[in-house]
């Protein structure tokens, strides 16, 4: 169990991430960090109260600074602005880069120890300005996308393979958009290549769906994203800090010549433990996957050069 790990942005990830990470013991001490007044101390007295019933000790803070949140092991930058009608991407990249590097320089002021996991879109790019401004090595900064992706692509597979997720292993790399890359030559279902048991087309259709998972979500809420499996993903990248459990998760990380690529952020098989990123594991991938990863990796590049 960790002391204290510490949510940035009360907003729907946020908040729920809070939750969930109360509800599985992970810490002593949950804080709720937000700009807006009275909303994180307000959620959080709320989640706190419901401890008695769902049978967890954590307590749970809120807060409109960083104070609160001194010493924390591990950060949840959920924080930053959706995409609003008449905003280009690159004013929302840059809108979020402002608001992502503040935050970054406060963790660097009040745990400068500690592991932080970025959320926040877009992805790939906040988690290098979040290096940047923190000054954390690479192991200390990883960005939650790939999980997320890949709990799509496994659920979609479920749904029409009418087996459990349980029995489907699968991992999605590449940037946290419609350029991932789901391995398909490494999905099987309980051992058996999924190729065995989908048709091509089918397969191809799965691939897709995942690709545009958030934006089918986004579509049917009108006004609003999706947050309920964002948080459980970055809740379950704490949750294998926090019991320091070497799990193998596909996240966004720091490449110095893995894969062929350096100096971009893009999602990658990690090993995560009590030091963050321990180890970034270099899979063979076939000639076509290695294509799509690259060029996964550039869009984020692009990404990084009209951030400027």
């Amino acid at each position: 169990m960790l002391q204290k790990v510490a949510v940035v942005g009360a907003g729907n990830v946020g908040a729920t991430a809070a939750q969930r990470l109360a509800e599985k013991n992970l810490a002593r001490a949950v804080v709720l960090i937000d700009v807006l007044e009275g909303i994180p101390q307000g959620k959080a007295l709320d989640q706190f109260q419901s401890g008695p019933i769902e049978g967890f000790d954590t307590r749970v803070i809120g807060s409109n600074g960083y104070d609160e949140a001194a010493g924390a092991e591990v950060f949840v930058v959920t924080a930053g602005i959706a995409r609003k009608p008449g905003m280009s991407r690159d004013d929302l990249v840059k809108t979020n880069a402002g608001i992502v590097r503040s935050v970054a320089e406060q963790i660097r002021r009040v745990a400068p120890d500690s592991i932080v996991v970025v959320v926040s879109n877009p992805l790939d790019v906040m988690c290098y300005v979040a290096m940047q401004a923190s000054g954390f090595p690479r192991e200390r900064i990883l960005g939650m996308a790939g999980v997320l992706d890949t709990a799509r692509y496994r659920t979609f597979l479920a749904e029409a393979m009418d087996v459990s997720v349980e029995d489907i292993q699968a991992m999605v790399l590449g940037g946290h958009g419609d350029t991932m890359v789901p391995l398909v030559s490494y999905t099987t279902v309980s051992g058996i290549p999924v190729s065995q048991l989908l048709e091509a087309a089918k397969l191809d259709a799965i691939v897709d769906r995942a690709r545009n998972g958030g934006a089918e979500i986004v579509g049917l809420l009108k006004t609003g994203s999706a947050y309920y499996a964002p948080s459980a993903a970055a809740v379950q990248m704490v949750e294998a800090i926090a019991h320091d459990k070497k799990r193998i998760l596909p996240c966004a990380v720091w490449l110095q010549g893995e894969y062929g690529l350096k100096d971009v952020f893009c999602g990658v098989p990690a090993k995560l433990g009590r030091k963050g990123l321990e180890q970034v594991v270099d899979i063979r991938l076939t000639a076509e996957e290695s294509k799509a990863l690259h060029a996964s990796a550039e869009a984020v590049r692009s990404t990084m050069v009209a951030l400027g």
